[in-house]
């Protein structure tokens, strides 16, 4: 009951080109509406008048299915050895090498790195890092990042005194910059 379009046909184009989480509220009363939505590809269904609170939840509900599905593909990416030029990562070892040299990373050094070198060239806040780093039941300041960001240049730097992979965009974040070698994933 959009102008120009429905919801329906929203939710169609939209399914088209991504799985972004949708959430009908509708004044719409019968259930084929509902079925049919669902069968679309909506996420939940919301009849109106709704309070907030309901709202609120569904939205939660969604997001947390969302993140178990996220979550299970990138614990299945994770295990994959990483190579980006002569950096090479690999989860399932806990190993990483520089030029073929060991460079020795603890838990949440490997974890940031690995966040890192996943996406080349993308700019990862520390929020995101500490995100990938960090459990969610444990608090740390955002500054905490920079230390170990601090810390990984020097054991890289221990290695190779050219190491520069690691970029800090003042402000943003840090990102693996972007080598003219592409990365390989390889099997395990």
């Amino acid at each position: 009951m959009m102008p120009r379009i429905d919801g329906m046909e929203l939710l169609r184009r939209l399914r088209q080109k991504s799985n972004m989480p949708v959430i009908f509220l509708t004044s719409k009363e019968e259930q084929i509406d509902e079925l049919f939505g669902l069968k679309l590809g909506a996420d939940d269904f919301i009849r109106k008048p709704f309070s907030q609170r309901l709202l609120i939840e569904r939205v939660k509900a969604v997001l947390r299915r969302m993140s178990t599905k996220d979550n299970a593909v990138l614990k299945d990416a994770s295990k994959e050895v990483l190579e980006r030029g002569p950096l090479r990562v690999d989860p399932e070892r806990h190993t990483c090498t520089w030029r073929d040299a060991p460079v020795s990373l603890t838990v949440t050094e490997f974890l940031i790195l690995q966040a890192l070198i996943n996406r080349p060239g993308i700019v990862k806040s520390r929020d995101s890092l500490m995100d990938a780093a960090y459990d969610d039941q444990v608090y740390v300041d955002d500054r905490t990042i920079d230390s170990h960001v601090k810390r990984l240049r020097k054991k890289f730097r221990a290695v190779d005194g050219e190491f520069d992979l690691i970029e800090t965009l003042y402000g943003v974040g840090y990102r693996i910059k972007e080598l003219s070698e592409p990365t390989k994933l390889l099997g395990s």
